[in-house]
């Protein structure tokens, strides 16, 4: 508790004078544009340091705590209708992360898209979920209880749109949009206490829905996509504020005089 305290203390102070923040000595750094290097360097990040570098605002990408989400919000009115909301969720499984290829981070970053393309192996959300409404031949909804959900092979895109601003004389990255892809090869969710009298019909849900996943994929991809995309920003939001862009990559000039 008192080294997070000092590190926040700390860096308030950076802020206020305004103290430069550095990559660590163990992050390689590479050239702009250097795609390649800059790929293996993400990984090679990831897998040094998956409680993330709190000194640069890094956070951890074991445990990523996600903000309560609205999946789906129907009118309380007819026949059917469905609210479902998660709340209290945890993310698991960024640390596994492989990034596949970078495009982009060029000199000026604000040049050229930046795109980054990724898969990781097994992403697990738990926490709890808040269901209600009228389904199932006017079966009425209003339960609670734990969630968790597992994507397997859950492979993402995103493409950045940056602009700059300086400080302290040097560069510093704002994300100003963000479009996001992803697919999976498979969704399993499993949603307890669905049916508070009735836990057979709660097994029965749970299978229903494991049996029809893809439908359901289709059916809250966007709102799903939005959760994923909070978390990525979440992540490297800190860093971007923290580390100046002209820090994180080695000057091409020495390349341009040979």
């Amino acid at each position: 508790m008192r080294a997070v305290l000092i590190t926040v203390i700390f860096l308030q102070l950076c802020v206020g004078l305004e103290c430069v923040i550095e990559l660590p000595n163990a992050v390689k750094k590479c050239h702009f544009g250097d795609t390649k290097c800059i790929k293996e360097t993400a990984n090679n990040l990831i897998r040094r340091y998956p409680k993330g570098i709190s000194s640069i605002g890094l956070k951890p990408l074991d445990v990523v705590h996600v903000k309560d989400t609205v999946l789906v919000n129907d009118p309380p009115v007819g026949n059917a209708w469905y609210h479902f909301e998660l709340v209290n969720q945890i993310n698991y499984g960024f640390e596994n992360v492989t990034i596949t290829e970078v495009h982009g981070f060029d000199e000026d970053p604000t040049s050229s898209k930046i795109e980054i393309k990724g898969i990781i192996p097994r992403l697990v959300y738990k926490g709890n979920y808040i269901a209600k409404g009228r389904m199932l031949w006017m079966v009425n909804i209003n339960s609670t209880g734990d969630s968790e959900s597992e994507f397997f092979n859950f492979f993402f895109e995103f493409s950045l749109k940056v602009q700059t601003e300086y400080r302290n004389n040097k560069r510093y990255l704002k994300i100003y949009q963000l479009v996001p892809n992803v697919g999976l090869d498979r969704w399993i969710m499993w949603l307890d206490n669905f049916f508070p009298d009735n836990s057979d019909l709660t097994i029965l849900i749970n299978k229903i829905f494991n049996a029809n996943w893809v439908e359901f994929w289709n059916e809250l991809e966007k709102p799903i996509l939005e959760i994923f995309t909070s978390v990525f920003l979440s992540i490297i939001q800190n860093t971007l504020e923290n580390v100046a862009y002209d820090d994180m990559f080695l000057s091409n000039k020495y390349i341009k005089e040979l």
